[in-house]
């Protein structure tokens, strides 16, 4: 497979999972978490699909188009692992979904970056809440969801927190 038609396959896989999971936590209260802004697409995306929710965004540095900037007090710059713990105290309410867009390009990095999120992202999320993912996570109180049809097994996840 090309390079061109992963970077499709995954993209696809990324809109129709965050798609999905704005359906399963439409009627839940909070706000959503945006790990990874990167050039800030998905984050417009998920303005698009749930316009009421306010969406913190996290990433260690702003380098999106810049239309896809959120506005100051919901951009958290720093390591993940530093600033999800903070947040415990900041957001108002339990956020009802996770994006996760963490993958570095190093399989092995990317799969301890997830690990090491284990500890501070669930207690962020409310019960019902749903995590989007580009890496597997095991986390006990969270169950896999089924991917939308033409998502590749592997390719993205969705949990669920219980």
């Amino acid at each position: 497979m090309s390079r061109l038609d992963s970077f499709i396959r995954r993209v696809t896989a990324q809109r129709d999972c965050l798609n999905r999971a704005a359906e399963l936590v439409r009627d839940l209260p909070g706000p959503a978490l945006e790990l990874g802004l990167g050039n800030g697409r998905t984050f417009d995306h998920l303005r698009s699909l749930m316009p009421e929710r306010d969406i913190f965004v996290f990433d260690k540095q702003v380098r999106a188009h810049p239309d896809c900037i959120p506005d100051p007090e919901f951009m958290i710059l720093g390591d993940f692992r530093e600033t999800l713990p903070v947040m415990l105290a900041r957001l108002p309410e339990p956020a009802v979904l996770a994006h996760c867009d963490i993958g570095t390009g190093d399989k092995a990095q990317s799969l301890a970056l997830a690990e090491a999120l284990t500890v501070s992202l669930p207690a962020l999320l409310g019960p019902g809440a749903v995590i989007v993912s580009d890496q597997p996570f095991t986390v006990a109180k969270w169950e896999a969801l089924e991917l939308p049809g033409g998502v590749q097994p592997g390719r993205y996840y969705m949990y669920r927190q219980k």
